[in-house]
């Protein structure tokens, strides 16, 4: 695997090896503090956002703390007469500056908590994403809680530990429904049985459940405990806390409850540090959660799972903007760990981990398929548009309501909708022109049936509006939300209950009564039995979205409410309104691979990511440009720009008073063949440090990979 060079794993994209640097203030020959016997020298890597200080710089250790100063533990030291925080990632017995050092002033806390692995891994993110190692630790280490720390130290409980449930045993059972249902994937039992003897294998899961007991957190259940019963641990990271909630509940059916430690920011500060504390000593092996327990310091690791990768909320928002999937493969390499990436769709990332053989395809047989997924109905094809010739413009075709209605007589119906909120557009009534805040130029919207229109931006009321193309007062809604989605549902089958799940109220479950759940795409509550139908609307809107990956995102928005219907033996229906048969009939034949294949050969036609890596440079013009010129003096790459960003000027003008001066953002793109990426990001990583040291130009933003600039 370390010769792939379609692979930017740990031997490729590690850290370049420096010389130590002799930094921070000379101490006066002989009024310094006497000096530890053994290593009184400690790199130390300081928590700062500036490019050009991410390296490790070198401090003399004190007498008194010489026992406390130990590799991995949060150290005071002073830089530029600041104090700043720092980790000790080494302790050496001679510097090679040649100079004297500053001592370090203090130790924060004698918990190492950064152990040589995850130190190792969050080199190779920053590597990979062309990012500082400083901005990594951030994400992956938890804020300080002192109480916590001085339990841990005494060796006492930490406080709130689980208690072990009685009758759960570690073994995985062949009685388990979601053990048995492994045997129904191909690939699927010999994949168990190696993680349970010990053995690394990697594999792509097409689950075909999203409810019951052989669901997919059932299933990644299944898995850890089979790895758990080799003796060794495991990292499973969701996108969501709904997501979280039902993993965590599945690993403690087949898993002792203090074997489970909890990692999510959403719980609280004490909470995931309690639970980092735990996996940190041992007395936890599996860590379950969202985007940082992709870096839980998991003692003995023998699986890293990830649920969903596609979801854009594997995505860390703030530099080096790493992606959940990258940082499990490249842990799975760096600790010859197992990988299990699932998914109810597949993403082309993940098909071309199949292509290259790297991972092993774990989906069912199509007789399986058939007797387990629900009967899709695309409005789009030729018979239905002959029974309904406005099927291409009603919002709710013939077809559509015969489903909700003959639904309803046997449980719930789920219907997504695209937008939430009640009208989240207007358009003017006799020109159709996108009605615009006079104010920002933002958007206006109605929160409800009575209320009057306002900006989405800044919220301003329009009562007094005016069409500046035609002239017209009369405002018509350009789109329905789920609410006015609702408010018509309601009126078209009077006498049933409908409940809503978007925005800030999202509802992670329904019971299994008569109603009609109308939810935005990705909030779709979960039937205890599963639904009797579901109507995907607003399937043109997702597609025409204006982004390379709209197709492949809206299948897998689909394909995880459609795996919460029933199967079609017990009547379950999918019903989805869109134009794209291409991608609708993706669905209908309940193919995710077939079109993740599809879709992946005409990205490597057109050298397009998955099949090329991509760098986003963004910010001023000049900067930008003098970013380009320095990094084409190292290595020549396909580049497109400097384009302005239209998104971001228009959000740039919002704040600024009307004709006030500024300048545009624009943003340059390069296209990184895998052979080259190593050196690329090497180059832009330097380049950047550079630049910043020097003050040659103003700061950019580098993107690696990012998803939402094509």
């Amino acid at each position: 695997m370390s010769e792939d060079p379609l692979f930017a794993l740990a031997a490729s994209h590690g850290p370049a090896r420096q010389p130590s640097l002799l930094q921070g203030f000379p101490a006066r020959a002989g009024t310094g503090p006497a000096l530890a016997e053994n290593n009184p020298v400690a790199r130390v890597v300081i928590e700062s956002p500036l490019p050009h200080l991410d390296r490790p710089f070198d401090y003399s250790v004190p007498a008194e703390l010489d026992d406390a100063a130990l590799p991995g533990v949060r150290v005071k030291v002073r830089f530029s007469g600041q104090e700043l925080n720092g980790y000790v990632v080494d302790r050496v017995e001679s510097s090679e500056g040649g100079h004297s050092l500053s001592p370090l002033l203090k130790v924060v806390s004698p918990v190492p908590v950064l152990p040589p692995p995850m130190l190792e891994l969050a080199s190779s993110v920053a590597a990979r994403y062309a990012g500082t190692l400083s901005d990594v630790l951030r994400t992956a280490i938890p804020p300080r809680v002192a109480r916590l720390e001085k339990l841990f130290l005494a060796g006492d409980p930490l406080g709130d530990d689980p208690v072990e449930t009685p009758g759960v045993t570690v073994n995985p059972s062949a009685a388990n429904p979601a053990h048995a249902a492994w045997a129904s994937y191909t690939n699927g039992a010999s994949y168990l049985r190696h993680l349970a003897s010990g053995g690394s294998p990697r594999a792509v899961l097409t689950a075909m459940k999203g409810f019951g007991p052989t669901a997919w957190p059932e299933l990644v259940a299944s898995a850890v405990a089979a790895v758990r019963s080799s003796g060794r641990g495991a990292v499973v990271v969701v996108p969501d806390y709904r997501d979280l909630d039902r993993m965590e509940a599945a690993l403690l059916t087949v898993l002792p409850a203090e074997d489970v430690a909890r990692l999510t920011a959403d719980d609280g500060p004490t909470p995931r540090y309690r639970s980092y504390l735990r996996l940190l000593s041992g007395s936890a092996k599996v860590a379950v959660g969202t985007r940082s327990a992709a870096y839980a310091p998991v003692q003995d690791l023998g699986l890293v799972a990830c649920w969903d990768d596609g979801d854009d909320l594997h995505i860390d928002q703030r530099a080096p903007y790493a992606h959940t999937r990258e940082i499990l493969l490249l842990r799975s390499e760096q600790e010859s760990a197992a990988c299990l990436m699932a998914a109810h769709s597949r993403s082309t990332e993940l098909q071309r981990l199949v292509d290259l053989a790297w991972a092993v395809p774990v989906e069912a047989p199509r007789s399986v398929v058939r007797a387990n997924t629900p009967r899709v109905l695309s409005t789009a094809d030729s018979f239905e548009q002959e029974r309904d010739p406005l099927a291409r413009i009603a919002r709710l075709p013939g077809a559509a309501w015969r489903a909700a209605k003959e639904g309803l007589e046997r449980g719930p119906v789920l219907v997504q909708v695209a937008r939430a909120g009640y009208a989240p557009s207007l358009v003017c009534e006799t020109c159709r022109e996108p009605a615009r805040c006079t104010h920002c130029q933002g958007p206006l919207a109605v929160a409800g049936q009575t209320a009057p229109p306002q900006c989405r931006w800044c919220s301003v009321p329009a009562p007094d509006w005016r069409c500046r193309s035609c002239g017209s007062v009369r405002l018509r809604k350009g789109a329905s939300g789920v609410l006015r989605t609702a408010e018509e549902l309601g009126r078209a089958f009077p006498g049933k209950p409908v409940v809503t799940s978007s925005g800030d109220q999202v509802k992670a479950s329904v019971n299994d009564s008569h109603a009609l759940v109308v939810a935005t795409v990705g909030a779709e509550p979960v039937a205890r039995g599963g639904y009797a139908a579901a109507l995907l609307l607003d399937g043109n809107s997702l597609l025409r979205r204006e982004n390379l990956r709209s197709g492949e995102d809206t299948l897998r928005r689909w394909f995880n409410a459609a795996a919460l219907v029933r199967p079609a033996d017990e009547g379950g229906l999918v019903v989805v309104t869109a134009d794209d048969t291409t991608t609708a009939g993706a669905l209908v034949r309940w193919d995710p691979a077939g079109y993740a294949a599809r879709e992946l050969s005409l990205r490597q036609e057109l050298q397009l990511p998955p099949a090329v890596r991509i760098a986003s440079v963004t910010g001023q013009r000049a900067d930008v440009v003098h970013f380009t010129e320095s990094l084409a003096k190292d290595i020549q790459l396909r580049t497109v720009g400097p384009a302005p960003v239209i998104l971001a000027a228009v959000q740039r003008e919002s704040p600024r008073s009307p004709g006030q001066d500024h300048e545009a953002d624009v943003r340059t793109l390069f296209f990184i063949p895998y052979g080259q990426a190593a050196h690329a990001t090497r180059t832009m990583r330097a380049t950047k440090a550079a630049s910043a040291a020097k003050r040659t130009s103003g700061p950019v933003q580098l993107r690696l990979d990012g998803v939402d600039v094509l």
